[in-house]
């Protein structure tokens, strides 16, 4: 090799000036990834109105199976294409099923890395390393990016394989010392100072039986600053998106949101909490048909929702 043109797209003089991602000062979202695409894309219209994603947000998508997180993390990846043209996106698939990362990597535009169920842990891990220190280098450089992780709860298997047993087992057979690097990939999210973000949103596991996983999420639960969680008894029912709107939050959405949007979600919220998950669904879906986007459903709160 003579020489060394670029480096992740900059000089190498400029790529020698970088300020190392862990001296970064992080901060909460305050730039809002707008999800609405169209009318017709319900899915986005609820999650916009349920749990706002902002730009350095450490998401997590709390999904009992079939419920169409799979399907939801399509159209997350398609709005962030359309509505945010300038964020690199990666779609990190750990342990899926072949046939779903082809039809992933045929719906979306953006980097598409995936480690299918079949391959080895060694596999798992490698793929992610190489995901996740691509994406610091361009947060260095003040890119954003965003991260689609399906699934957390897999890589964090493939990590308790990999890791040298340190002999202090938890509950459900989790090595003490394995779930350090997944918390240490999913913590690396985050807003940064003077430009720059990395957001990641992946998708956890419940409700499968495993012990394992259980321990997994009880891991992650309090680590992430934004909450979607899906209903099983709404997909059984055909309803979609499967979310349940009470228990689906953003911490800080006050920074996400304009002030007067944000009083008429208060009241949505308000109204939406005493009915049952399927019943605030069904009315949410209802009222949000008869408008043609978000900013003209929160005007008809003025009146009552139902």
């Amino acid at each position: 090799m003579l020489k060394v043109d670029t480096v992740n797209d900059h000089t190498p003089e400029k790529a020698r000036e970088r300020v190392l991602f862990e001296n970064l000062t992080a901060l909460y979202p305050e730039e809002r990834l707008l999800m609405e695409t169209d009318s017709d894309n319900l899915s986005m219209r609820v999650l916009d109105l349920a749990a706002p994603i902002g730009k350095g947000q450490r998401a997590l998508i709390v999904a009992p199976p079939k419920t169409g997180k799979t399907v939801l993390l399509q159209n997350i990846a398609d709005s962030i294409v359309k509505n945010n043209p300038e964020v690199f996106l990666f779609v990190l698939l750990i342990g899926e099923r072949p046939e779903e990362v082809t039809d992933m990597q045929r719906a979306i535009k953006g980097e598409v890395i995936a480690s299918t169920f079949d391959e080895p842990p060694d596999r798992h891990v490698q793929v992610c390393d190489m995901v996740i220190e691509k994406a610091r280098r361009l947060v260095e450089h003040g890119r954003d990016v965003v991260i689609l992780l399906d699934s957390i709860t897999r890589l964090a298997r493939a990590y308790n394989t990999v890791q040298p047993h340190s002999g202090k087992i938890l509950t459900g057979g989790v090595d003490a010392n394995a779930l350090h690097k997944p918390k240490r990939f999913f913590g690396a999210a985050r807003n940064i100072e003077f430009g720059g973000s990395l957001t990641i949103i992946a998708t956890a596991l419940i409700d499968t039986g495993s012990r394992m996983d259980e321990v997994i999420f009880e891991e992650f639960k309090g680590t992430g600053n934004m909450e979607l969680a899906l209903d099983r008894r709404l997909s059984d029912r055909r309803i979609f998106p499967s979310i349940d709107i009470v228990k689906s939050s953003t911490r800080k959405e006050e920074l996400l949101y304009h002030p007067n949007e944000l009083e008429e979600i208060y009241k949505l919220r308000r109204t939406l909490a005493d009915l049952t998950p399927l019943d605030a669904m069904k009315l949410l879906l209802g009222r949000l048909k008869k408008s043609k986007n978000n900013v003209e459903f929160l005007l008809t709160l003025k009146d009552k929702l139902y």
